[in-house]
């Protein structure tokens, strides 16, 4: 009888044994099922955020992008292959290129065009680009610790709002180029069409009309005035003395061209000429024999000239009578340059058979921001 009771107790305590290992067991399955839950929305709320953040270049999807707009549409005009591209238009008007063949082509623009490279360049997603510019008479003034603080007058604001046009280039390829897999489209695309508006815009930029194009800084309105005389817009320049070029001492124009530019602004000024002025001023020298001209004592580095870098832009005008040849300035301050966000294509393989060709625009915009940051000389006696 003992015995039994012994055995009794012992089974009530096996069985409370049991009832907390279930009870333990059940706490885990529920925890593991909170984890799994955790995991899951922590899933959904990263590819929701991946939604609204784009992905990065790198990224499958980015590539899988590139490749349909290369094989695709580049090479067998399949539209079909565009429906993974964002900021695709319709057919008529072409078709957004993917980013990394833009970043391509932006990168050339800023190799091979000069002003584009010294220039303050912004990218919109519209055409309709404004900016203000202060033009000063913000006061200030100094007071006691409690004294009054009387108000300073108003800041005086202009409205910049860049002319620009549209854009474009037209290289073309035959078929066969295009079929043969191992011709690289994207770098002969991107370096095609960066070739085409890198001419086409470096000529605007200098001398464009406003016109369905930028306004070239060389169209502005010009002053001998200084900066605190001189309407806002308008460019000061010194003449060279001598009606058909320069005088017998021209170092002195060149420096008092520089110290034109105020001090601040100074800070990352550069020359601005084309090939057959720079050959003139590379003779130039002082009273004593030394070239004014420094020439780049580091590959990759500028030609100097009175210790501020050269720049050759073609499409200077040549040293000649009221000619205005050589630029100083700080471009980056002085001129604004306004494009649309993404360059668009449209392939066309009926035009010009057996010849495909591509229609890639963009919109481009640019004229003077800060009018006290550019000085010009004029060839005038």
């Amino acid at each position: 009888m003992d015995n039994l009771d012994i055995e009794t107790k012992a089974d009530a305590l096996t069985g409370s044994f049991d009832i907390i290992e279930r009870q333990e067991a059940h706490d885990a399955a529920i925890a593991a099922l909170r984890s799994e839950v955790e995991e899951v929305k922590g899933r959904i709320d990263k590819a929701g955020r991946a939604a609204v953040r784009p992905m990065l270049g790198g990224s499958a999807n980015a590539a899988r992008d590139l490749s349909g707009f290369i094989d695709g549409y580049v090479r067998t005009g399949r539209e079909t292959e565009l429906k993974a591209l964002s900021g695709t238009v319709g057919a008529d008007g072409g078709f957004a290129v993917p980013q990394q063949i833009d970043e391509l082509i932006a990168r050339r623009l800023v190799e091979i065009s000069p002003i584009r490279n010294l220039a303050s360049v912004v990218r919109t997603g519209t055409s309709g680009f404004r900016r203000l510019v202060s033009t000063g008479g913000a006061a200030s003034g100094w007071v006691s610790e409690t004294g009054a603080r009387p108000e300073t007058a108003t800041p005086t604001l202009a409205e910049i709002v860049p002319p620009s046009g549209e854009l474009y280039a037209n290289p073309s390829a035959t078929q066969a180029m295009l079929d043969d897999a191992a011709f690289d489209v994207e770098g002969w695309l991107a370096n095609e069409i960066a070739t085409e508006f890198a001419r086409a815009e470096g000529a605007a930029f200098v001398n464009g009309t406003g016109v369905n194009q930028p306004r070239g800084f060389l169209a502005a309105p010009t002053s001998v005035a200084g900066d605190a005389a001189r309407a806002f817009g308008s460019l000061q320049f010194i003449g060279s003395g001598n009606a058909a070029g320069f005088d017998t001492a021209p170092e002195a124009k060149l420096i008092d061209l520089v110290f034109q530019l105020k001090a601040p602004l100074r800070q990352g000024a550069a020359w601005v000429m084309n090939s057959a002025t720079l050959a003139v001023i590379r003779k130039l020298k002082t009273a004593d024999g030394a070239f004014l001209w420094q020439p780049g004592m580091i590959e990759g580095q500028p030609d100097r000239l009175l210790g501020y870098p050269v720049v050759e832009a073609e499409d200077m005008p040549d040293v000649a009578a009221n000619a205005f040849p050589i630029a100083f300035g700080n471009f980056k301050a002085g001129y604004l340059i306004a494009e649309r966000q993404q360059t668009t294509i449209l392939r066309d393989p009926y035009t010009n058979k057996p010849y495909v060709q591509f229609y890639a625009t963009r919109r481009v915009g640019g004229q003077v921001m800060d009018s006290d940051a550019i000085k010009l000389l004029r060839i005038a006696a």
